[in-house]
């Protein structure tokens, strides 16, 4: 009889129709279980890995700009780091936010084998970020009495708008590479996007050192090259999608379509750009709430190296976040709720154990991770003592993003938006200031309000997700399926 239990798992091979069959049995043997646990995880591996590369290099094509500009002066530097924080975190959250929407719509779609749909997606998307990045573009331009609103010193301010004008071509590169991104993510195609970006950041850092060191153009020019850099990214992407044969079927032209019905999908991408926005200026409102306390360069300094760490493996859980979504949207899409539902808890798993491997390094290192930054003895003391939190936070990190990722997939951004409201500024901010001002904690008290309102959030998703009926997720699904391709073949858009 047992035999008869395991033998028909050999002929999975890939095939989640097959995994769907076993996972709908009463009762699931523990070793059939464990093989298709290994299975869904190297589904999530295939994705995750070049995803996390993105992510990775993507950050660091900002990062390595902000290094170059490092060696132009203190005055420099800080212009570029608080635009990084107040200006460019802004709009990214507005822009990863609303490509999210992508995801969604073409990872069902895609799972569905909706193919023609999905090149209007993606055009859709293309018009409706371009469009919110141009009156964007304006804060760029006027960064300066922006950043003096915030507390920011003339000069400083002065600087920041500086490299924030040069950055205005890099937010409107910025908003086309990633619904292209996501389009092709989709599709679960990832590795050519990771060697093409690879690519451009070698070229990034190329083009940095020869301006910077060779040409000698100053914050300007640095930002500038950041622009260029990141449309030649724009550039190369966009000749994949129209040129690959692997997007034959998705991609099939420019098309007016693109242009008719944009509100029915700029609701679920606005909905999105709140539900991510709203995630990423939490974590930099609160570095811009710390310049404002007692000492606080001690303050600043000590708290940004420690988000600097906690970034790094926020880029790598985005990644699996990234393939979680695309897991979810295309199982759902096919009609495969147990395998939707069962990718969860692969991923979720999975990142709690990377996170808590990351969490017992950041305290067994902890006196290394601190030299690395700085040598003054006053902000090493200051990290050290930030490090427990900071392993908190490592650790809820392998949790919340996933579960952001899985709400991405099957769109509940709404839902969410909500949740993070809630979570984060009507509870986690003002628990943060009074922490941070009214007692002696300082830094600590505020990154104590990041972290309480990351928890009651990342509780809220664990709710939702275990409350939620898979089975019907698929009919909700195929529904709106079904008439977006209806839709696009009559020529009528998507309008509701």
């Amino acid at each position: 009889m047992a035999s008869n239990v395991v033998a028909p798992l050999l002929d999975i091979d890939e095939s989640s129709g097959a995994s769907e069959e076993l996972l709908r049995r009463e009762h699931v043997p523990w070793g059939i279980l464990l093989r298709l646990a290994q299975w869904e995880a190297g589904n999530l591996w295939r994705i995750s890995w070049a995803s996390i590369l993105i992510t990775v290099f993507s950050f660091m094509l900002s990062l390595v700009s902000q290094m170059f500009v490092g060696h132009l002066g203190e005055l420099e530097l800080a212009g570029a780091s608080i635009t990084n924080i107040g200006i460019q975190g802004l709009a990214y959250g507005i822009m990863i936010g609303m490509a999210s929407a992508v995801q969604t719509v073409c990872g069902q779609a895609y799972g569905a084998r909706s193919y023609t749909a999905m090149g209007i997606v993606c055009q859709r998307a293309l018009v409706l970020q371009l469009a919110t990045a141009i009156p964007i573009a304006f804060l760029y331009w006027f960064a300066g009495p922006f950043l003096r609103l915030i507390g920011q010193e003339a000069d400083v301010a002065a600087a920041g708008q500086l490299y924030a004008r040069g950055l205005v071509l890099q937010l409107l590169a910025f908003a086309l590479f990633c619904p292209m991104q996501r389009f092709l993510q989709a599709q679960n195609i990832v590795n050519p996007v990771a060697y093409i970006t690879l690519a451009v950041l070698i070229f990034h850092i190329f083009a940095s050192w020869l301006v910077v060191f060779v040409l000698d153009l100053g914050l300007l020019g640095a930002a500038l090259t950041l622009s260029f850099s990141w449309w030649v990214l724009v550039v190369l992407t966009w000749a994949y999608i129209i040129w690959s044969p692997a997007c034959k079927e998705t991609w099939t032209g420019l098309s007016f379509l693109a242009f008719r019905g944009l509100w029915g999908y700029a609701k679920l991408a606005f909905a999105s750009a709140v539900m991510l926005a709203l995630e990423i200026w939490y974590v930099q409102g609160f570095v811009l709430l710390t310049g404002f306390l007692p000492n606080s360069e001690i303050a600043l300094d000590s708290l940004s190296i420690c988000i600097n760490y906690w970034n790094w493996d926020f880029q790598i859980m985005l990644g699996l976040s990234y393939a979680a979504s695309i897991r979810v949207g295309n199982e759902l899409g096919a009609g495969h709720p147990k395998v939707a539902r069962f990718s969860v808890i692969v991923v979720v798993m999975a990142s709690i154990a990377f996170s808590v491997l990351v969490t017992l390094l950041v305290i067994i290192l902890r006196y290394p991770l601190s030299t690395l930054y700085t040598s003054s003895t006053t902000i090493i003391v200051a990290v050290i003592s930030m490090m427990p939190l900071l392993a908190i936070s490592i650790f809820l990190n392998g949790i919340q993003p996933i579960l952001s990722g899985v709400a991405v997939g099957s769109g509940w951004q709404a839902i969410v938006a909500y949740v993070n409201v809630g979570a984060y500024y009507l509870i986690g901010l003002p628990i943060g200031c009074v922490l941070g001002y009214k007692t002696s904690l300082g830094a600590a008290g505020i990154w104590w309000g990041l972290i309480i309102g990351v928890f009651l959030q990342t509780i809220a998703l664990i709710i939702i997700t275990a409350r939620t009926n898979w089975d019907k997720e698929v009919i909700i699904v195929h529904r709106s399926a079904d008439l977006l391709e209806l839709k696009f073949l009559l020529g009528r858009g998507l309008d509701s």
